[in-house]
């Protein structure tokens, strides 16, 4: 099993910066992929972004590429989410997603929610305009 705790949400005007953390425990030795996604009132949850647990790979969602930027410490099992240049359309519940599906494909990246065995409890980001 494997544990995920987010933190790092708030609130923030348009245009600002926010860091988001996920912390992993348990059984990391089995994560291959880690992954962002986010959920809207009303609205699917949706996929952000994904990183090797290695990290030497990573993937973005068209709508966040060029102002987020996801990383990984694997010495602190933890996993963040670098948002620049926030918009009000990104205000949403942030998740954090682990999976140990290996792919021989390495640049196939999963980016449906029910792809992932693994989620934190979410954290809050809201965008004022």
């Amino acid at each position: 099993q494997v544990q995920l705790v987010e933190s790092g949400g708030g609130l923030v005007q348009a245009g600002g910066s926010l860091r988001l953390s996920c912390a992993a425990s348990g059984r990391t030795a089995s994560i291959y992929t880690m992954a962002w996604f986010r959920q809207a009132p009303g609205k699917e949850r949706d996929f952000v972004a994904a990183i090797r647990w290695s990290g030497v790979r990573m993937h973005y969602a068209n709508s966040v590429k060029g102002r987020f930027t996801i990383s990984r410490d694997s010495a602190k099992n933890t996993m963040y989410l670098q948002m620049n240049s926030l918009k009000p359309e990104d205000t949403a519940v942030y998740y954090c997603a682990a999976d140990e599906t290996y792919y021989r494909d390495i640049n196939y990246f999963a980016t449906n929610h029910y792809e992932y065995g693994y989620w934190g409890q979410g954290t809050q980001v809201t965008v004022s305009s």
